[in-house]
């Protein structure tokens, strides 16, 4: 259920588009934001940072998108979030004594310090991948596969991702250590439409 609802931003982002084109994907995605960060405070009382911060910028560049009636305010949305994601990730170990990576799994398994840090890295080269292909494909390509890349492309990549990272993980794990099914509860927490 929680993936679905990672994912559905994206996924109504391309209904919308498909039926009304980008004006309307562009407001769609901004009433699910803003819907989903309500689902989750009234579920736990908190809003999670990535997806606060995946909020904000979506309302940002969807409302830019909207009043200027310019289509690429909302293209530069992943960059610019995936840029944010990131920097974040590159930040936390300075600013703290744990990764991010760490701080959003940390509960649910085990790993040693040098393995934590590979981890961070792993997510803060992802992101910056992301967000640069994202770039090319929105300067090289139509809207409509620019939409499909944003669709299709990111959530497969993350997919691929997460299914690499899960392995990664199955084998530093001790082996009386956490679960797949929390190491797949920790991963989709990370991710962030």
């Amino acid at each position: 259920m929680q993936l679905f609802l990672d994912f559905l931003p994206v996924i109504a982002f391309l209904v919308a588009y498909k039926i009304g084109g980008i004006y309307a994907a562009t407001a769609t995605l901004m009433i699910v934001m803003v819907l989903m960060c309500a689902i989750n405070w009234f579920r736990t009382r908190k809003v999670s940072g990535m997806l606060l911060t995946a909020t904000i910028i979506a309302l940002v560049a969807g409302t830019l998108t909207l009043v200027l009636h310019n289509a690429a305010f909302i293209k530069w949305k992943l960059t610019l979030l995936d840029a944010a994601f990131a920097l974040a990730f590159f930040v936390a170990p300075y600013v703290s004594d744990k990764t991010l990576v760490e701080r959003v799994m940390g509960a649910s398994i085990k790993l040693e310090t040098s393995q934590w840090r590979l981890l961070n890295w792993m997510w803060i080269v992802f992101f910056a991948f992301t967000a640069t292909l994202n770039v090319y494909v929105l300067s090289h390509y139509s809207e409509a596969t620019w939409v499909n890349f944003k669709t299709y492309g990111t959530i497969g990549m993350t997919f691929i991702f997460v299914i690499l990272q899960a392995l990664w993980l199955a084998n530093k794990l001790p082996k009386d250590g956490a679960t797949d099914a929390s190491v797949k509860d920790s991963d989709q927490q990370i991710n962030g439409s």
